[in-house]
């Protein structure tokens, strides 16, 4: 594969992957059920969704959508917060199960997390998520209070970004903790709007927007905040990003707008949440000049979103996310090619790292 094609063809591939996850799953079944349901079974238990980069906030995107469906308390935790403070976000010495998300199972945080948390806890089991059956934190994860899930091949994305890394991750995690979202469908719809995304997104690209805001509410702020980092990192910092949600925008992160913002709103499947978005979209659209603001959305309603996937407006934000992504991938590959950049190289100098570097992992009572 030449250079500049990987990203490319790791978004593309995501319908295929998506589809080969949910039978890998299915036939895993019987040995994740064996795992996961007794700890589920307890009222008390914690669950913990923890990583780095984009794998913390595809935490941030599924827990408010589990913690409502499941009924049951799911929160959010990156390895970057947890390892620093782990006797803060580990307070409680309650069953606890940490999830963790690693595309490569190398980032030093993702190992010390799972460390600590056997250290703070005293009862800790571990699902490990991860693309790379090479990497260190597959390989540690064994035995009767632990369970690592491989993602399918091509997952372990060669791109310098995250892309079908973290939706399949996302997918797992929301069909083994019981959200049982219907793959197949979002497969479907996916493959159908790939072609249309990448010509709105390389027309968006051409014009030449230097300053970008994402917008969400609920698990689509999690999005958001996902859509921005792509952007930065696939742009190697010569697009400036912002996310935020869509009540939170006003109170002071709306001094970023400027006459030339593209400001994209996702908008939730839910009728109540939906009405904020909308309402921060049509605001928004009296402050910027006209096709300056994109709505992004699932509902048949034409009039509401520029950019649609149809067919998905009756599942939860968290299950649609995915696909929702996939109009931020776009966008930033686009508008990496647009400032003539590698995407999948953006960082030749190695500034930036694929896998993270240069981090100190400090013994707990040194």
């Amino acid at each position: 594969m030449t250079a500049n094609l990987w990203t490319a063809r790791e978004i593309a591939q995501q319908p295929d992957v998506w589809r080969t996850l949910a039978a890998s799953l299915a036939a895993d079944k019987p040995r994740i059920d064996a795992f996961l349901a007794p700890l589920l079974a307890k009222e008390d238990l914690r669950i913990v969704l923890t990583g780095a980069g984009t794998s913390a906030f595809a935490g941030q995107i599924l827990a408010p959508g589990l913690s409502r469906t499941l009924r049951r308390r799911i929160d959010a935790v990156a390895t970057t917060d947890l390892v620093s403070n782990p006797r803060e976000y580990l307070a409680e010495d309650v069953p606890t199960l940490l999830v963790s998300f690693a595309r490569s199972g190398d980032s030093p945080e993702s190992l010390a997390a799972v460390e600590l948390a056997e250290e703070v806890l005293s009862g800790c089991h571990h699902l490990v998520l991860t693309c790379n059956p090479d990497g260190q934190l597959y390989r540690n994860t064994a035995g009767e209070h632990s369970l690592a899930l491989l993602m399918p091949e091509g997952t372990n994305d060669r791109g310098f970004a995250m892309t079908s890394s973290v939706t399949s991750m996302m997918l797992a995690a929301l069909t083994v903790l019981g959200a049982n979202p219907d793959v197949t469908l979002l497969a479907d719809v996916a493959a159908d709007a790939l072609p249309d995304l990448a010509k709105r997104a390389r027309v968006l690209a051409e014009d030449g927007a230097d300053r970008f805001v994402y917008l969400g509410s609920g698990p689509l702020t999690g999005l958001a905040r996902e859509s921005a980092l792509k952007l930065l990192e696939l742009t190697a910092g010569r697009v400036v990003s912002y996310f935020d949600s869509s009540l939170g925008f006003r109170h002071g992160p709306k001094s970023v707008l400027n006459p030339a913002t593209v400001a994209l709103v996702y908008l939730s499947n839910d009728p109540y949440t939906r009405r904020y978005d909308l309402d921060i979209a049509r605001e928004l659209r009296a402050d910027l000049p006209e096709g300056q603001v994109i709505t992004i959305g699932c509902r048949d309603d034409a009039e509401e979103e520029t950019w649609s996937f149809p067919g998905l407006g009756h599942l939860p934000d968290a299950t649609v996310a995915p696909v929702l992504l996939l109009a931020a991938q776009h966008v930033a590959l686009a508008t990496s090619r647009a400032l003539g950049l590698d995407p999948d190289n953006p960082f030749p100098a190695h500034e930036v790292n694929r896998v993270v570097k240069g981090v100190t992992i400090h013994a707990l009572d040194e």
